[in-house]
């Protein structure tokens, strides 16, 4: 797993790399601050997937003595990091696009040439962005998806600043590139948010979406025939693996070999359904009040 991460991961900084070269030189040429933007959107992709890369390649480590949970929220980690830099990114298109502006020197040359390497990024990006986020979902990894969603954000502010360069063509209105860079970095701030929400709430140690906490449930209550209830279930994610953990109330005076047989039974039952968990079951025995409890004819079933 970790090794088609690793090269998803190094894909991106390859693609990223040619296409900073060429925005760059393009954007000196035409002196077109959407062009610049869309260098400096490409930048901080760059600086994502090395982030990416290197985060992929440490989560993938086995748990060790200072470890015990392994490394996997070192992913959760490097999303945070990538979107805070895209933060920065869109704030600095702001600002260059709004100097611009104020200065009025708005005039764009060499707009086929512009337009050509816009497209070019946006097939580029398409292309890489949809085999990164196969492969994430396919790994479960927040840092791959994370480096994925720019990608694809770059493929969207590019299509943008390609049709920009279009209309400015047409139109003649050049005063189009700094607002075109200034809804570029709309864009670029809108992923930034909800790439932060992803990323930060598993670092807090939130719970598993709701979705996956009802497979868990759906698959224990397959098994309530055997057991008396199941109270203080948690979940939680660090990058790929899922912790979970729940105490199991069994039969008062259930033998130790049968209850470890349930319990194998609903983790193997989990990690079935939701790839890298880990599960711990705690058993207890119920407290023996069978006149008071709603399922005794359960409990004498499961006990004889």
């Amino acid at each position: 797993m970790t090794n088609v991460k690793v090269k998803a991961a190094r894909l991106s900084i390859i693609s990223n790399t040619i296409l900073i070269a060429l925005k760059v030189a393009v954007g000196i040429v035409t002196q077109s601050v959407s062009v610049l933007s869309e260098a400096v959107h490409s930048g901080i992709d760059l600086i994502a997937s090395i982030i990416a890369y290197f985060s992929v390649r440490e989560a993938g480590k086995p748990a060790d003595e200072q470890h015990h949970f392994g490394h996997g929220k070192i992913e959760n980690v490097s999303g945070t990091i990538e979107a805070v830099l895209i933060f920065g990114a869109g704030i600095y298109i702001i600002i260059e696009a709004l100097q611009k502006l104020r200065s009025g020197h708005t005039a764009v040359g060499s707009l086929g040439l512009g337009a050509a390497v816009m497209a070019l990024s946006a097939i580029v990006n398409f292309i890489v962005s949809n085999r990164l986020l196969r492969i994430a979902k396919e790994t479960d990894s927040i840092a791959l998806e994370a480096d994925a969603l720019h990608l694809r954000t770059d493929v969207y502010t590019s299509a943008g600043v390609f049709g920009g360069l279009i209309a400015i063509h047409f139109t003649g209105y050049s005063v189009l590139d700094p607002i075109i860079a200034m809804a570029v970095a709309l864009l670029i701030l809108k992923a930034a948010y909800d790439l932060t929400k992803s990323a930060f709430e598993h670092i807090l140690d939130a719970k598993l979406p709701d979705h996956e906490e009802k497979v868990i449930q759906g698959i224990v209550h397959q098994y309530s025939h055997e057991y008396v209830e199941v109270h203080k279930m948690r979940t939680r994610k660090a990058g790929a693996e899922r912790h979970i953990d729940m105490h199991l109330v069994v039969p008062k005076g259930l033998a130790v070999e049968s209850a470890h047989a349930l319990a194998d039974k609903v983790v193997s039952a989990i990690k079935s359904k939701l790839s890298y968990s880990h599960v711990l079951v705690h058993i207890e025995p119920c407290n023996g009040g069978c006149d008071a409890c709603r399922r005794p004819l359960d409990c004498k079933a499961v006990k004889a």
